[in-house]
């Protein structure tokens, strides 16, 4: 049985930082592209950064550039979400997901696994 697991959120003040893990179990994903993804209340489910199987590619949603890194370690089937400058409209609950595929994807529906969720709120 495949399960992602995340940790790491939590409360933080605007300009802090947090740092999302997201464990893999059941299988490996070595050769899986990774996303993290978060939604706020009353919003859709919104893309933040993906990263290809090698973690020689990344990709990120505008509002977050330069704050957030994302990466791989595909010794432990884990990836991560580095935050830094957080901002209250960073507020969500934040998922990671993994495809079957090489490459990342900006569309929810194109990843096959997924984790619970952590939720991370910035306050002002």
């Amino acid at each position: 049985q495949v399960q992602l697991v995340e940790s790491g959120g939590g409360l933080v003040q605007a300009g802090g930082s947090l740092r999302l893990s997201c464990a893999a179990s059941g299988r490996t994903f070595s050769n899986a592209a990774w996303g993290w993804f978060r939604q706020a209340p009353g919003k859709e489910r919104e893309f933040v950064a993906g990263i290809s199987w090698s973690g020689g590619s990344t990709l990120y949603v505008d509002s977050v550039k330069g704050r957030f890194t994302i990466s791989r370690n595909n010794a432990k089937n884990t990836v991560y979400l580095q935050m830094n400058g957080l901002k209250p409209e960073d507020t969500a609950v934040y998922y990671c997901a993994a495809r079957s595929g090489l490459t990342y994807r900006t569309g929810w529906n194109e990843y096959d696994y997924w984790g619970q969720g952590t939720q991370v709120t910035v306050s002002s």
